[in-house]
């Protein structure tokens, strides 16, 4: 039992797929679209099914979709995974041709001006069908991945309307062809690569304005990672992780942006804070020192032992 279809085929584990719920899916959808799949799957609504079929079942929801909900259904998996997403889209907008698109509803989300609505009208009349029939399944599965991958891809694009079918993009737009080809126009390598950036930012700051500043925090790593030159991103990260009061890594990123530039803002500003930051500790750990030594001297006057032997000497 496996997939070989959508973003199954780029080596990517498609959870939603399997649960049958949309990428943008909250919580409260995952967990009501699992506890309809488990009661689906349990023996007791199998009564009249074959042996295979009861094991099938079983299996079908103990290696997909237990795992499926599981990842869905935790913070810190489902970020990351989210995360995997955005780097697939990323991969698919460089390179179009890996996503060969074998269904009416993927071509039609392919190349609309709308896709958030033909992507969620596309997904529902297959979630309602998904697990009428066991043998239907994992075609099923493929199918809404296909669409999961297209969607994806499209997203990083900020929406932007795919060409006409029989449209040819300039040179420098990329590859792009009609719907026989099953490829998809896309944006110029450098319009591609900013709305990525940018996309990574905005999550990054919605983390933040919530007071999460670890998962916000992760938003900019993988910024960094997938465009480890760019000022902006270490720039942004400096400045959260100096709120997150992690300043060495704080100075480390924003010591990075100003290698790659300069004259960046954000960097020059958070890099004056943590200069500010640094000589109020050294002064404050001068005044200690001073303290210390202040009293040590006391000490030495009282006559101890290591008072008389090291003593001052004797004033005249």
């Amino acid at each position: 039992m496996q997939v070989n279809q959508g973003l199954f085929k780029l080596d990517l584990v498609d959870h939603h797929a399997i649960l049958g719920v949309p990428l943008n899916a909250d919580a409260k959808q995952v967990r009501k679209r699992y506890l309809k799949i488990a009661r689906k799957l349990h023996p007791d609504s199998l009564r009249d099914a074959t042996d295979s079929q009861k094991q099938q079942a079983s299996e079908l929801l103990s290696k997909f979709v237990n795992p499926a909900y599981e990842v869905l259904s935790q913070e810190k998996s489902l970020v990351e995974h989210r995360v995997s997403l955005k780097l697939k889209g990323q991969q698919l907008q460089q390179q179009p041709t890996l996503l060969l698109l074998s269904t009416e509803q993927s071509k039609k989300v392919a190349n609309s001006n709308n896709i958030e609505y033909e992507y969620n009208n596309a997904l529902k009349p297959l979630i309602l069908e998904q697990y009428e029939s066991l043998e239907g399944v994992f075609n099923a599965i493929g199918v809404i991945s296909e669409l999961n991958a297209v969607y994806v891809m499209r997203q990083g694009s900020a929406g932007a309307a795919a060409a006409a079918p029989a449209a040819q993009p300039p040179a420098d737009e990329g590859v792009a062809a009609d719907e026989s080809s099953n490829t998809v126009t896309v944006m110029s390598h450098r319009e591609r690569r900013a709305q990525l950036i940018e996309s990574f930012i905005n999550r990054a700051k919605e983390f933040e304005y919530k007071g999460n500043f670890s998962r916000g925090i992760i938003e900019l790593r993988e910024a960094v990672k997938t465009h480890p030159q760019n000022a902006r991103c270490h720039a942004e990260l400096g400045r959260l992780y100096m709120r997150s009061n992690q300043l060495k890594m704080a100075s480390i990123h924003t010591k990075r942006a100003l290698e790659i530039a300069p004259d960046n803002q954000m960097a020059v500003d958070v890099k004056r804070k943590l200069d500010v930051y640094a000589k109020k500790m050294a002064k404050s750990s001068t005044t200690a020192s001073t303290s210390g030594k202040s009293t040590g001297k006391s000490a030495s006057k009282s006559g101890g032992l290591f008072g008389g032997l090291f003593g001052s000497k004797k004033r005249k």
